[in-house]
């Protein structure tokens, strides 16, 4: 039986393992097929997961078009998150433009909305802080959104702790999304004892370690294009000698358990 988490102080409920779609589109190389996208989409509901993660700047766009298309058929039955407020430079490359304006906001979500088939998105996330928005007037504009009914309850990614006290006071925030794995523990050190004051649920991204914790990536692995890790430090060959130590250990224990090293 899939084990259910509740995301916050909100009456939105989930499966515990969620499903980020982030690669099947954008920062991992070459896109699959389409079709095969879809039937392990589908294929995943079917496992017992209801909770699906997409943003609008992955593709940009195609992404939460497959998303959408894909889940159609589970309209009601599945949560979907999405994100408002970075875009791309140059389309998938260059700098992160952060824009968080009321505008650009409700621009956004309309157009989710459309791609991604629904009346209302089930959890919506401020990409990332946009330092010129105040925090307090983008959960304004959010607040709006909700009694509006285009969107149910929103979430932060990757903010720090005075952003989501602020936040949180002006609208609940029901999810903070950020990165949290054996690799990369830092939420640890404030984050989690803030979420867990103010009853926000934490939702890791890259809990494999962008895939270094599969254990199927050594120092002679070769990023193709358009494939994120072939510029993160963690990747360079040096680096992933020193962690090896870690995947040993992983190794060790997976063996023990009778299983993977994910």
């Amino acid at each position: 039986m899939t084990e259910i988490r509740r995301l916050g102080r909100s009456n939105l409920e989930v499966s515990a393992i969620g499903l980020g779609y982030m690669g099947m589109n954008h920062a991992y190389g070459p896109a699959p097929d389409k079709g095969e996208m879809i039937k392990f989409l589908r294929t995943a509901v079917e496992l017992g997961v209801t909770f699906f993660d997409t943003a609008e700047v992955y593709g940009p766009y195609v992404n939460e078009e497959l998303v959408g298309e894909a889940l159609e058929p589970f309209k009601g039955k599945v949560v979907i998150a999405t994100k408002f407020g970075v875009a791309f430079e140059h389309g998938q490359t260059g700098a992160l433009l952060m824009d968080s304006s009321s505008e650009t906001i409700r621009k956004s979500v309309e157009g989710s909305l459309k791609r991604l088939r629904l009346d209302t998105i089930d959890l919506l996330y401020q990409h990332r802080v946009d330092i010129r928005v105040p925090i307090e007037d983008v959960a304004e504009t959010v607040e709006d959104l909700i009694k509006e009914g285009k969107v149910k309850h929103w979430g932060l990614s990757e903010a720090g702790s005075d952003i989501i006290r602020r936040a949180h006071a002006v609208l609940p925030v029901a999810a903070l999304q950020s990165e949290y794995s054996m690799m990369w523990r830092k939420p640890e050190e404030e984050i989690l004892p803030v979420l867990e004051e103010l009853g926000i649920r934490f939702v890791p991204f890259s809990p494999l370690g962008n895939g270094f914790l599969t254990g199927k990536i050594d120092k002679n692995t070769a990023f193709g294009k358009g494939d994120i890790r072939s510029i993160l430090s963690r990747f360079q060959s040096e680096n992933i000698e020193a962690n090896q130590v870690l995947l040993d250990l992983i190794g060790k224990i997976a063996e023990t358990k009778k299983a993977t090293p994910a």
